[in-house]
């Protein structure tokens, strides 16, 4: 029995490595997105310079490793075996947790995560300790550090509060004093600003920093907190007049400084705060691990004393977590996914919003509106005036390709995230309380945009559905992992060694069944059949430019058709569910085509007006071909799912009549369009009414049926509902070819935009 503890150690230890994995590639939205959003610098060197602020951040996390140890139980009240349990639940429910948010791509809080497993974990094995015991399940209290476990999960919804509150205030002040037109502002005001800004990036994160690493000695630290106010003056002082000299005789960016400077310490603070989040337990067991081999007591009467002991982590098992940190951060595609969520709400101006508002988001955004008109109605005008000029942003003209490669906010808003955030989180590091690093930087982002006025009247119900949803998120995580974790603990405790090896081998198979989704799904997104974006400021452009999309747009319909009435036939419900998931991704890109014709009208000059009503018109006959196979899709899924009666054989039968020549218009038209042999539309137009009389036959078919023999009311319901839709994707199809044959012109060469 006792070679199972070195077994279960072993297994912790690649735990840990995919722990530090599935973490950074969830963290890694916390210290990059400043940078990425911004664009203030290349992609290439954010991931260099985070990358040696978390190989050295790792050197200093050594004191945050009690977290693991004694800051959620009381380790005098367990026994080796018991510790084991709880280690080995809490490392399994935290992999697979942390996973399926790296899947679905929404950031979350590992700090919390393992908070509540370790929770979660000692509270189940107290009870069953309990209950084998004494039955007095009041002595459950004596094993949960609860002073502590209730600081720490305080201090964690606190900063919620805070750090959106502080983001938001500093924020609005550093936009008060520079204005977004910040190039041109003083240089000494821009001085003032770097100073303060680097003072506090490096004295929190390189200096608080210290007092985590083991090989500091006590005179420093002593030091240190003997003279704060002293150097943090000095510092004010040295890094004002270096943003000064920098700014003047090296034309250096100073904004640029910043980022770089906090994109490291950021990352240097995640490593150095969160790292217990991933190998705290690990180390914790493994350590628990030495001290009962030392003793020669069996596992089930070795009390874990030892672990309320301050035990220092050695360096090499730090550095090396801290490469492997590295390594995923510069591999994991997930990291890039996650990242995506937090640029866009905090992003300036329009997107494309992934989150639909609810009643809670416009109550909030009618609220805050209400609140807003009564504040300004007591300002006096000219300070209102003088407010709103320094929040006047500037204006740049509309490309498509300047539009889509702005940053999503400016320097200025990005080194602010980065300095409240770094300067919150070293606070928290330096008093050992494992801050979730997550919260603040999302809550700062949250708060700065929010004072930036970047959500505006047709983003903020969007925007703050969003900050709900990830809010919501993380108190599920809190939820989920207590739950997660105490019944793995009881299922383990069971059988410990089968139990372990059968949800080990569980674990495996989840992590890479969603390795397998996400790649599925990246690749999706990258599909070819994607719609692209019409650029051309001609007629004639537009044609040459639309015809992949109109290609691509009759083959997935021409796919969709014939999947609905396959379904339909066979009563396949996983093929029509399939379908219905198809034809709303071909809606929404046609949608978010739609969305685009603002853009597009702008780039125009009043002589290419004809350009934007033909591309109008496309898109409008698009949506219509789209929105008819959609209404198809989802009644026939429903019709199925809803176990009513299956069409009749005649019924089946006209419809793959209808289906046949649908499919040889479709192909035909998709020829057309691939091959741009525009001048053939006219051959396919005359099968238009031989189409629609088809339709109508069928429809006067089944009124008759309907009269004498037809008894499902549901089924002649569906019938109609087929066939009328039917017409509109004939008219919708036709149409689109007639303005494609009206319009082209073969002796016109198609005009670009020029967007040099």
């Amino acid at each position: 029995m006792d070679n199972i503890y070195l077994l279960m150690i072993i297994a912790l230890a690649f735990l840990a490595v995919a722990d530090l994995v599935v973490g950074v590639s969830n963290d890694a939205v916390n210290f990059l997105n400043s940078a990425i959003g911004s664009k203030a610098i290349s992609f290439r060197t954010i991931m260099i310079v985070a990358s040696l602020g978390i190989a050295i951040g790792a050197i200093f996390s050594s004191g945050m490793m009690e977290v693991a140890r004694k800051g959620i139980f009381n380790p005098s009240e367990f026994m080796f075996s018991e510790i084991m349990i709880i280690f080995m639940a809490v490392m399994i429910t935290d992999i697979l947790l942390l996973d399926f948010f790296n899947t679905v791509g929404m950031p979350t809080s590992t700090t919390v995560s393992i908070v509540f497993e370790l929770l979660g974990a000692a509270v189940a094995m107290a009870f069953i300790k309990v209950a084998a015991d004494t039955g007095n399940y009041v002595d459950v209290y004596r094993h949960i550090n609860t002073s502590k476990a209730t600081e720490i999960i305080v201090g964690i919804l606190l900063s919620v509060v805070i750090a959106f509150s502080i983001g938001a205030l500093v924020q609005y002040f550093s936009r008060m004093l520079l204005s977004f037109d910040f190039r041109k502002k003083a240089n000494w005001v821009v001085s003032i600003f770097g100073g303060s800004a680097l003072t506090a990036i490096t004295y929190f994160i390189m200096i608080k920093g210290l007092k985590g690493a083991t090989f500091v000695s006590d005179d420093l630290l002593t030091f240190i907190q003997d003279n704060t106010i002293l150097i943090i003056m000095g510092s004010l002082v040295i890094w004002t007049v270096f943003s000064y000299l920098i700014t003047i005789i090296l034309k250096f960016d100073v904004y640029k400084l910043i980022i770089i400077v906090g994109t490291f310490a950021l990352a240097l603070a995640f490593a150095g705060n969160d790292l217990v989040n991933f190998i705290g337990v690990p180390i914790a067991a493994w350590q628990s691990f030495e001290a009962w081999q030392a003793s020669g007591i069996p596992a089930t009467e070795f009390s874990m004393t030892v672990l309320a002991e301050k035990v220092p982590t050695p360096n090499f098992l730090l550095f090396g977590a801290g490469m492997v940190m590295v390594l995923t951060l510069w591999f994991s595609k997930k990291a890039r996914y996650v990242t995506q969520t937090e640029i866009n709400l905090s992003r300036e101006g329009e997107s494309k919003e992934r989150f639909q508002p609810n009643f809670l988001s416009r109550g909030i955004v009618r609220g805050a509106i209400l609140v807003s008109q009564i504040t300004t109605s007591l300002i006096p005008k000219s300070l209102k005036n003088r407010i709103d000029a320094n929040f006047e942003k500037p204006v740049i003209a509309l490309s498509k390709d300047k539009t889509y490669e702005m940053p999503a906010f400016d320097m200025v808003r990005a080194a602010v995230n980065l300095m409240v955030a770094g300067v919150l989180i070293s606070i928290a590091t330096s008093y050992k309380l494992p801050l979730s690093t997550t919260y603040v930087t999302f809550m700062v982002a949250m708060g700065s945009s929010l004072a930036d006025r970047a959500w505006g009247a047709e983003s903020a119900v969007y925007r703050v559905a969003g900050v709900l949803n990830v809010i919501g998120g993380w108190f599920f995580t809190a939820f989920i992992a207590f739950i997660s974790a105490a019944v793995i603990v009881y299922l383990i405790n069971i059988h410990v060694p089968s139990m372990v090896a059968i949800l080990l081998l569980i674990a495996i198979f989840l992590l890479v069944r969603n390795y397998i989704s996400h790649s599925q799904k990246s690749k999706e997104i990258k599909a070819e059949d994607s719609l692209r974006k019409a650029e051309s400021s001609s007629i004639q452009g537009v044609i040459e430019e639309s015809a992949n999309n109109i290609a691509n747009v009759v083959k997935r319909g021409n796919k969709i058709y014939t999947n609905t009435i396959n379904g339909l036939a066979k009563q396949d419900l996983d093929l029509l569910k399939k379908n219905k998931k198809g034809v709303i991704k071909l809606s929404n890109e046609v949608d978010e085509l739609r969305d685009h014709i603002f853009y597009f009208i702008k780039n125009l000059d009043e002589a290419s007006v004809g350009a934007s009503n033909f591309y109008i018109n496309i898109l409008g006959f698009l949506q219509d071909l789209a929105q008819s196979l959609e209404y198809l899709a989802k009644i026939s899924h429903k019709h199925i799912h809803n176990n009513h009666k299956k069409l009749k054989y005649n019924q089946i039968k006209e419809l793959k009549e209808i289906d046949l020549k649908l499919d040889e218009l479709f192909r035909a038209t998709k020829e057309v369009f691939d091959s741009r042999s525009f001048e053939q539309i006219g051959e396919l137009l005359t099968s238009k009414q031989e189409l629609l009389n088809m339709v109508s036959e069928k429809i006067e078919r089944q009124v008759e049926r309907t009269r004498t023999e037809e008894s499902s009311p549901k089924n002649t319901t569906l019938y109609f509902a087929l066939l009328l839709e039917t017409k509109d994707i004939i008219s919708a199809t036709t149409n689109l070819l007639e303005l494609y044959y009206k319009e082209h012109d073969s002796s016109v060469i198609p005009a670009k935009l020029d967007t040099k």
